[in-house]
């Protein structure tokens, strides 16, 4: 793999991001000059959407990693967003493929989260990354015990980085016209902020990690790994290596085993929101791995685990169960006690809310198997999404929490639909609507 120096100076991380924006105007004077002399005419959206501009918005922000890289993998998930399918679709790359860091850096890391000798901790120690995302990269290693690892690298002062990457990142995007102007996306970024210190500190996951571990010690078809405290810092995180194939590739499987896996994953959704109060919310595809030998999917990355208050899961209860029983006060009343509806709305934006929760719900909607390959789901609560904000005005953002969660519940949407999977939702999801959160309903 190539490998390249992760710039950690605000000012060459600015410089970086302001020579892209150069770049992609050049491609618009270039491609415009080009289209006009052969006679066409088109829109400065189409110039500004090119795929070569794309391919250089993605490029540089995988070769940033940190936070600007993950602003990119957030505007890049398809259900609910504000910017154009082009645009989402060519970010998706950078869900799951940062530029590694060169062995140098790599080095300096180690060396100063778990000191010079560090290398004696380990029989083996693969340089080279066998993944590589946002906030650091993972490699295979065996402990000085003979066990096989997984360790997570976090990439050097990327933390000091993130609120200006954040900010610049977005600017640069709205002046380069690859979002629009119009969008309200301050209080998604805020909590990005928020969101992307927490994935940085190693620690935290690792606690989360430990949790979801407990949580799931006995469940049927789940592994998570198991963290090796000794070798785990704020910016080292050692794992149990866990081998998988990527989960796209069952779309290939048996329509039984699909069923199941999917089934499981929506049902360990429910577990997360009414029985364990917590939800790992990074909807990323690359987080599941599927065992053929065991059945079983392997969950990793619990960087973005968010824990849930009894009152904001209760919300989404009734939410759930007013949508089954198609009572529209109830949805109301349910979004309101979430938040939906605290500051002023007009009666139009609200009824455009209500409808598209309607089409969220349509799962649940119907005592019977929804086909969520057909459905084509996804496209449209992020048609409905984008019509709501650009064309209404609609400018109050939903609770953090819950567009966080929204994020988790659409990315399995996806997942279902690639898998093309037909099953019972509400049947799956009742038996967790009439238990209290200290209770399990379902045997794991």
């Amino acid at each position: 793999m190539k490998n390249r120096k992760v710039p950690h100076g605000k000012f060459s991380r600015f410089g970086a991001l302001a020579s892209l924006a150069g770049r992609v105007a050049s491609n618009v004077a270039w491609e415009g000059t080009k289209q006009f002399a052969q006679g066409n005419r088109p829109s400065r959206k189409d110039l500004m959407m090119s795929p070569a501009n794309i391919a250089h918005v993605a490029d540089k922000l995988a070769d940033l990693r940190g936070a600007a890289m993950k602003v990119g993998q957030l505007l890049s998930m398809d259900a609910g967003d504000l910017i154009p399918p082009e645009l989402s679709d060519l970010l998706a790359r950078l869900r799951n493929n940062a530029t590694p860091m060169p062995p140098a850096q790599l080095k300096a890391v180690l060396n100063e989260e778990l000191g010079d000798n560090w290398q004696a901790e380990f029989t083996h120690f693969r340089f080279s990354p066998i993944a590589s995302a946002s906030i650091g990269q993972v490699h295979e290693a065996y402990t000085d015990a003979g066990e096989k690892v997984a360790v997570k690298v976090q990439y050097p002062r990327i933390k000091d980085s993130i609120d200006s990457d954040v900010d610049n990142v977005i600017t640069l995007l709205r002046l380069s016209g690859l979002i629009p102007k119009e969008a309200n996306y301050q209080a998604l970024l805020d909590e990005a902020k928020q969101q992307l210190h927490d994935e940085a500190d190693y620690g935290k996951e690792a606690q989360a990690l430990t949790r979801f571990g407990d949580h799931l010690k006995n469940a049927n078809g789940l592994v998570v790994p198991r963290v090796h405290s000794a070798l785990t810092s704020d910016r080292i995180l050692t794992m149990s290596y866990m081998a998988g194939e990527p989960i796209e590739q069952l779309n290939k499987a048996s329509e039984t085993i699909r069923h199941r896996v999917i089934s499981r994953l929506f049902q360990l959704l429910f577990e997360e929101v009414f029985v364990f109060g917590e939800v790992q919310t990074d909807p990323n595809f690359a987080n599941y791995l599927y065992q053929p030998d065991t059945g079983r999917v392997v969950l990793l990355d619990f960087g973005a685990t968010r824990q849930y208050a009894p009152t904001f899961t209760d919300g989404y209860r009734k939410l759930f169960l007013a949508a089954i029983e198609k009572d529209k006060a109830g949805i109301e009343a349910a979004l309101t006690q979430i938040g939906f509806f605290a500051d002023h709305i007009l009666p139009e934006q609200k009824a455009s809310v209500l409808e598209l929760v309607n089409t969220a719900c349509e799962p649940i909607a119907t005592d019977a198997p929804f086909n969520f390959g057909d459905a084509d789901l996804a496209t449209r609560l992020r048609n409905r999404g984008m019509a709501l904000s650009m064309e209404q005005g609609y400018w109050h953002t939903p609770p953090a929490d819950a567009l966080f969660l929204h994020r988790k519940i659409a990315g399995l949407y996806l997942l279902a639909a690639k898998l093309n999977v037909s099953f019972n939702v509400r049947q799956l999801l009742l038996p967790y609507l009439i238990h209290s959160h200290t209770d399990n309903p379902v045997e794991a």
